[in-house]
């Protein structure tokens, strides 16, 4: 891969030509994605389509067989292992939120902060002033400012949802991968999400697989639709629906 490439040098995420065969089965067919930094992008697609595999490769839990994966234009994700890769600024929200039930709200994003903590401190709840100031940062911004002294078990699915993306944003990465994030949210829960994600990606970039067209309309941003392991149309949301392969194996269903 040679690093003068314009398109590898000036994303934040390069992906091309990625193969990816598990027994026999190809999950990815020659992918190839580009993300530049602040954008904010949404995969949408059937399932089966790849979504998750290239999830997958970009977090290092999969290895390609064949294809580059660059982030930031010099780090070879091929190359290194999940721990590294979230070092580097790559976190990941799976679709089931998983948070501490048995602690407060803000204690989850205290235990989530990248900050370095002695055990010590973190057990007898000792916490700095720039602590403090960045939890007040993210609960503002998961406009959960008023449930910091709940329990996480007492949230609703969709509170849980917004308070794991704020232990990600606690990790300060420079890139989200966030999947299906409003799956079994109720309508206002899901246009909240969608303005919670638009307010994180002023400056993040974020990559979002969603099956909820109104959500993906509401989130305003390039679609990329996978279809077999591939793309098969990238460009606005009104682009790619019209296009008569995306209604064939995707929308039409």
């Amino acid at each position: 891969m040679s690093l003068d490439n314009p398109n590898l040098t000036s994303s934040l995420l390069y992906l091309d030509g990625i193969r990816v065969s598990f027994d026999g089965y190809k999950a990815l067919r020659g992918l190839s994605l580009t993300l530049v930094p602040g954008e904010m992008r949404a995969i949408i697609g059937p399932n089966g389509a790849g979504k998750t595999t290239m999830m997958d490769i970009i977090t290092g839990k999969t290895k390609p067989d064949e294809g580059d994966v660059y982030f930031g234009g010099t780090h070879d994700l091929s190359k290194l292992d999940e721990a590294t890769i979230a070092e580097l600024g790559i976190g990941r929200k799976f679709q089931k939120p998983t948070v501490f039930e048995s602690h407060m709200v803000e204690d989850n994003i205290l235990l989530a902060l990248k900050a370095p903590r002695g055990t010590f401190a973190t057990l007898f709840g000792i916490t700095t002033a720039a602590q403090r100031e960045r939890i007040d940062e993210i609960l503002e911004t998961i406009r959960m400012q008023d449930h910091r002294h709940r329990l996480a078990a007492d949230l609703s699915h969709g509170q849980k949802q917004w308070l794991e993306i704020g232990m990600l944003l606690a990790q300060d990465p420079k890139l989200l991968l966030v999947d299906e994030p409003v799956a079994g949210m109720t309508d206002a829960e899901t246009v909240a999400t969608a303005e919670l994600l638009r307010r994180i990606a002023v400056d993040h970039s974020v990559v979002v697989v969603e099956h909820d067209m109104t959500f993906v309309r509401d989130l305003g941003v390039k679609v990329t639709v996978l279809h077999e392991g591939a793309v098969l149309a990238e460009g606005p949301l009104d682009q790619v629906s019209a296009d008569p392969r995306v209604i064939e194996v995707y929308l039409g269903r």
